[in-house]
């Protein structure tokens, strides 16, 4: 417990050790970013919650991601997330079980300010970054990957549309998979739900590379230094080209989206709550 000492008009105010040393603990980064040979490494940073994201987490990548295309040593970069996983998704606690007043207020369950949609469109540069995947790509996790430039996945990473089981709908997530792949494969991820692996991705034409266990950071390297040596406008032209299209096809899924105002639905509220209190959902009502 602190203890305050009084002197000369001036309260003093002393902590035990145990409190100081967490005052002076440095605050550790959610995102990580580091660069050498012109290849930028960026890392997701929450281990302990599978890389969960959060909204600060997601405003902490949107900077981090503008601190890439503004760094002039920096041609390509890979995404990775630290610990079993690239990423299990959205926090569910922090971004999904809010109030259905709040919800409405923001227009869904993501602060207006920490939308992720967009955060490969906010650019300058236009520089290619690869996703390096592992583990699982869930939900959010799963969009981020798609809407990287390159995908390379460790094999028995596995992947799903978290959405669909929330009750949100994937229409973003159909439009990702079918402009990666096909309208089949995406169709099938979109009504089902159900876990794909990076096999199955590959064969779908989802995703780029499929890695041995523990070589994914190196299989993306490779892919990187072989960007790297060519010509750097011409490889951002490429780049700017295709998440043009990209938004457009995400842009389009949106409006279909947005008119249906899912997360304020009983049976989003009903998933959302089954799964933070880890219970099978009750039936769902279509109300």
């Amino acid at each position: 417990m602190a203890r305050g000492c009084v002197g000369l008009g001036v309260v003093v105010l002393v902590l035990p050790f145990q409190e100081i040393s967490k005052l002076n603990k440095p605050k550790t980064s959610l995102i990580e970013y580091a660069c050498a040979d012109s290849i930028a490494l960026i890392t997701l940073n929450r281990a302990e919650k599978l890389n969960a994201f959060t909204d600060d987490m997601v405003r902490e990548l949107g900077a981090v991601l503008h601190r890439f295309d503004m760094d002039e040593e920096a041609q390509v970069a890979i995404l990775s997330g630290r610990g079993r996983a690239f990423s299990s998704g959205a926090d569910v606690r922090q971004r999904q079980l809010r109030s259905r007043d709040d919800l409405a207020q923001a227009g869904g369950p993501v602060a207006p300010d920490a939308q992720s949609s967009d955060l490969l469109l906010r650019c300058i540069n236009w520089k290619p970054v690869i996703a390096a995947v592992h583990g699982y790509a869930l939900g959010m996790g799963l969009g981020l990957a798609l809407e990287c430039d390159l995908v390379v996945a460790e094999t028995g990473t596995k992947f799903q549309i978290t959405e669909t089981s929330r009750g949100l709908g994937a229409s973003k997530f159909g439009a990702l998979l079918s402009f990666r792949g096909h309208w089949g494969f995406a169709t099938e991820m979109a009504l089902t739900g159900r876990f794909f692996t990076a096999e199955e991705a590959h064969a779908a034409a989802v995703i780029d590379r499929v890695a041995p266990s523990g070589a994914y950071l190196d299989m993306a390297r490779e892919l990187a230094t072989a960007i790297a040596r060519n010509p750097p406008l011409g490889v951002r032209a490429n780049v700017r080209t295709r998440r043009w299209r990209m938004e457009e096809a995400q842009r389009d899924a949106g409006r279909q989206a947005s008119l249906s105002k899912l997360y304020l639905t009983e049976d989003f509220a009903e998933a959302v709550r089954a799964f933070s209190e880890k219970r099978p959902p009750a039936p769902f009502k279509g109300r």
